[in-house]
């Protein structure tokens, strides 16, 4: 198929940098004094209708919660109901389109965000998440539209592979969408995660109910606005906002639930996959269940290590975007005999970070997403500070007047199985464990057997002996793995993103693996001279 019509060349696209006067900043400034200057109402979109409900949500810039950016309309489960039936109606049509159609409407959303879109969904990300301006850039803008442009190129590439054919018959796969529709459940962290779980799915012919978090519709409502310009049919994609036991009531026990796109808490994954088991002879078909979930990513140093590379790896990889990545570094084995110098340079770094508004260019750090995650990662803070096997080295301070602010921090541990070493946080808190040299194997069993996660992981080290030896023995520990770098930063087409273990069903983000689930083949032989004796030759 794609032989005949070549689409575009996916491609990276380019990060902006921001500094003070380019035309890019600009634009942004412009665009974040524009949207704190008005109230915006949020309907949800059920079958291309806006539908509001009058049961008003106020929507808050965390770093700001005293502002209001607007509100959204809450819904509930008959809600969840129509956007279902809505999803079945749109269905036959959306699956009959063809698949040149269906990627020029993505390709045009990547466009519309890299370009004429680009300062308001920074904007929005920003604001509504408090993100600063290159973390939104990065994500908002950049991956998302790598996510539209390669999932193109991967959909191509899926309809393209063809089985082998014997002479007098053609052999063929037909990649069916799933009968039925998907669910795209979405976290607060990722605009590009958030536009990525609807969309790929859509992408490949299937019809979803898109529930996103509380904490990111106000992002979630520019991706809506530029999947309609970009030319979706109404119905493909339908965004509901209601609670997450209201929509699994009605999902789960949906016959024509066909499966589910999530990123969020382990905990959440597993209730939602024993609902799926509980209600399994429900359904039409098997459901699919892709799901990224939680980590508790580590940073290990080698003694051979390089202090000043360890020392920036910590401060970017635990307290970008106040550590609430997926695959923000948690926890760091460091050898005591390079642990001081280490440690002075992450204190010297940390001495330099600017926390505050995602309005002053200067932040480093911002807030984080909620009071309830605050309240939660005060509470690790002060009981590190009571702990007899645990010490602050760094930070530990956090306000809440003004904004959800937790200073970066850094908890040192001496029991290898204290609770921040084992515990998903999900904030700018860091865990330190100090191994003597001569513990090196013995440390490993540690990051190896500690947690239940294996989403992403660091590796440091001079000695190349040492490097495969720690790949080897921690294979199974991340499905993100770095060497000689931090274990944040995974790019679309580049190091396309899952964990297993508790993380979730590694089913790769940004990759082909990803899109497979979405389809369901179905293979077509077509015999052009059919035999006409049921006699074989051996029968003679």
């Amino acid at each position: 198929m794609s032989r005949f019509f070549q689409v575009p060349q996916a491609y990276n696209e380019p990060v902006l940098g921001y500094a003070p006067g380019t035309p890019e900043r600009l634009a942004l400034e412009a665009a974040l004094r524009e949207a704190k200057s008005k109230t915006v109402d949020v309907p949800m979109y059920i079958g291309g209708q806006e539908v509001r409900t009058g049961k008003l949500m106020p929507i808050r810039p965390p770093h700001e919660h005293a502002h209001v950016l607007g509100h959204y309309h809450r819904g509930e489960a008959s809600h969840v109901q129509a956007a279902i039936e809505a999803a079945l109606a749109a269905k036959p049509a959306w699956e009959a389109l063809g698949w040149r159609d269906r990627a020029a409407i993505f390709l045009k959303a990547a466009e519309l965000i890299s370009g004429p879109y680009r300062a308001k969904m920074n904007a929005a990300t920003m604001l509504g998440q408090s993100k600063n301006a290159y973390q939104a850039e990065i994500d908002a803008v950049c991956e998302l539209s790598d996510f539209l442009r390669f999932n193109v190129e991967y959909m191509t590439q899926i309809y393209e592979s063809q089985p082998a054919s014997s002479k007098g018959v053609w052999n063929r796969v037909e990649q069916r969408p799933l009968e039925g529709f998907v669910f795209a459940l979405t976290p607060f962290n990722f605009t590009a995660i958030a536009g990525n779980l609807p969309s790929a799915p859509a992408m490949m012919g299937n019809t979803v109910v898109w529930k996103v978090s509380n904490s990111q519709v106000y992002s979630a409502q520019v991706i809506m606005e530029i999947f309609r310009e970009a030319g979706l049919p109404d119905g493909v994609i339908n965004l509901v906002f209601v609670s997450g036991p209201a929509a699994g009531e009605v999902i789960f026990s949906h016959p024509d639930f066909a499966g589910i796109h999530f990123t969020g808490s382990t905990e959440v994954f597993q209730n939602i996959w024993r609902a799926i088991g509980n209600n399994i002879h429900k359904y039409k078909s098997y459901p699919r269940i892709v799901g990224e979930t939680g980590g508790k990513d580590f940073i290990v140093a080698h003694p051979s290590s390089n202090a000043r590379e360890v020392a920036t790896a910590i401060v970017r990889g635990a307290f970008e975007y106040q550590g609430q990545k997926c695959s923000a570094a948690s926890r760091a084995y460091l050898p005591a005999s390079l642990w001081p110098t280490i440690r002075a340079l992450v204190l010297e770094d940390l001495a330099t970070v600017r926390m505050g508004s995602v309005e002053d260019f200067r932040n480093f750090v911002n807030a984080v997403i909620d009071e309830s995650s605050f309240d939660k990662l005060a509470g690790f803070i002060e009981r590190a500070k009571q702990d007899p096997e645990a010490s602050i080295v760094a930070g530990g301070g956090y306000d809440k007047s003004v904004g959800f602010f937790i200073e970066p921090t850094i908890i040192l541990a001496t029991d290898p199985g204290y609770v921040t070493l084992r515990e998903e946080l999900f904030g700018p808190v860091l865990t330190v464990l100090v191994y003597e040299d001569a513990e090196f194997e013995t440390m490993l069993d540690w990051v190896d057997g500690t947690s239940i996660y294996a989403l992403t992981g660091a590796i440091f080290g001079r000695d190349r002996a040492a490097l495969a030896h720690m790949a080897h023995k921690l294979r199974n520990a991340a499905g993100n793995f770095y060497i000689n770098d931090k274990p944040t930063g995974a790019v679309v087409n580049q190091q396309p993103f899952g964990g297993a273990r508790g993380s979730g069903t590694n089913d790769k983000a940004g990759s082909m693996i990803n899109l497979l689930r979405w389809v369901s083949p179905r293979t077509i032989k077509e015999t052009f001279s059919p035999p006409t004796d049921y006699r074989y030759p051996f029968m003679g």
